[in-house]
């Protein structure tokens, strides 16, 4: 599958000839500057959590696509109220078969609210089941013995998870996430973007592959196929 990073948690990943964006958070990101968001392909668009970083460039991006937006029960009503009209909650524990494949809802150790600071539901990750491989994005989380279950319901081609520590997971805990959910492939998101979330990508990178890892740190704008 082809993987597009575009800073901080933002990603997307080209499944079925579909794109699903992640957490756009792109506009008021410095790290980005160079990111036109006008020319960003979006098919869906999945909302982790409430917090400004992850669903900053929901509104423009999705107005602009007509990409249908996925996030909790919350979420699905602070987007309606925008006026979004493609919308399909899911909370964790929740499950639907789309045209890009089959996508599981899980619970992220998280804080999530609204920029005004009210209640945004239950932080969430997501697997996916496609017929071009399976993944797996946590969302902003804490290690949590939880992500078992998602290797219970499938077998991840990789997964995609929070590294700067902080507010998040980082290297060790992401480590031990991945034997969790039972993958060798990392993509390393949520770093750098603010100076209390500063990493070393070269020793990340190498305490990956000590534990027989493979951690994958993109550059903003570029394309993988992992």
């Amino acid at each position: 599958m082809k993987v597009t990073y575009y800073g901080h948690s933002c990603f997307s990943v080209e499944v079925e000839g579909k794109n699903l964006l992640f957490d756009p958070f792109i506009s008021g990101n410095e790290l980005a500057k160079d990111i036109d968001i006008s020319t960003i392909k979006a098919d869906y668009i999945f909302v982790s959590h409430g917090h400004f970083d992850h669903m900053l460039d929901v509104e423009v991006i999705a107005n602009r696509t007509g990409a249908t937006v996925f996030g909790s029960w919350e979420l699905y009503h602070y987007f309606g109220k925008l006026g979004l009209k493609n919308l399909q909650p899911i909370n964790p524990g929740g499950k639907g078969t789309f045209e890009f494949g089959t996508v599981k809802a899980f619970i992220s150790q998280h804080s999530s609210s609204f920029p005004d600071g009210a209640y945004a539901g239950s932080a969430s990750g997501f697997a996916f089941k496609t017929s071009e491989g399976n993944f797996y994005y946590s969302g902003d989380t804490a290690l949590t013995l939880d992500m078992s279950l998602v290797a219970k319901w499938v077998d991840l081609d990789f997964a995609v998870f929070p590294v700067g520590d902080l507010l998040t997971m980082g290297i060790d805990d992401a480590i031990e996430a991945a034997e969790l959910v039972k993958t060798k492939k990392v993509i390393g998101v949520h770093y750098d973007t603010f100076g209390f979330i500063k990493m070393n990508k070269t020793n990340a990178i190498e305490e990956f592959k000590n534990a027989g890892l493979s951690l994958y740190l993109p550059d903003i704008g570029e394309t993988i196929n992992i």
